[in-house]
């Protein structure tokens, strides 16, 4: 194994404290909204961050994936991430939900892109067997 590089924030107080970078560029407070929302703008939660990690993560991975399919490029494409926080008798839980818009590509491909992204991002490696994840293409029509 080579690490390639290693990220480091810290965070204070939990759910009602704060988060940092070591270098300062991620810098939040941290608040658990309601169901109707954040209640203080400006704030943010561990569901949020990690829904933006994910989201990145995946995007990388679909960009890997299609150099490897030789496919130059990939358009105006993204990828939302959708983190659910539920709760059951027995105790809280994630749910993610990836949608991947690729805009150059048929639906076949697009499949294919994103059952091997899938496969090799670090983040979904990191959830396998341990929270469902639902990947949805969307394509243009």
């Amino acid at each position: 194994m080579k690490t390639l590089f290693e990220a480091k924030a810290t965070n204070t107080g939990g759910r009602t404290g704060h988060v940092q970078s070591e270098d300062g560029t991620i810098d939040h407070k941290i608040e658990m909204p309601t169901s109707e929302g954040k209640l203080n703008a400006g704030t943010t939660n561990p569901e949020e961050l990690f829904a933006a990690a994910y989201s990145t993560c995946f995007a990388g991975a679909l960009q890997h994936v299609a150099k490897e399919h030789h496919i130059d490029d990939l358009g105006d494409f993204s990828v939302s991430a959708i983190i659910s926080f539920n709760q059951e008798e027995d105790g809280f839980f994630l749910e993610a939900t990836l949608d991947a818009y690729l805009p150059n590509v048929n639906q076949e491909m697009g499949e294919n892109l994103i059952n091997t992204a899938h496969k090799i991002c670090p983040y979904s490696k990191a959830t396998r067997d341990n929270i469902t994840v639902h990947l949805n293409l969307l394509l243009d029509d």
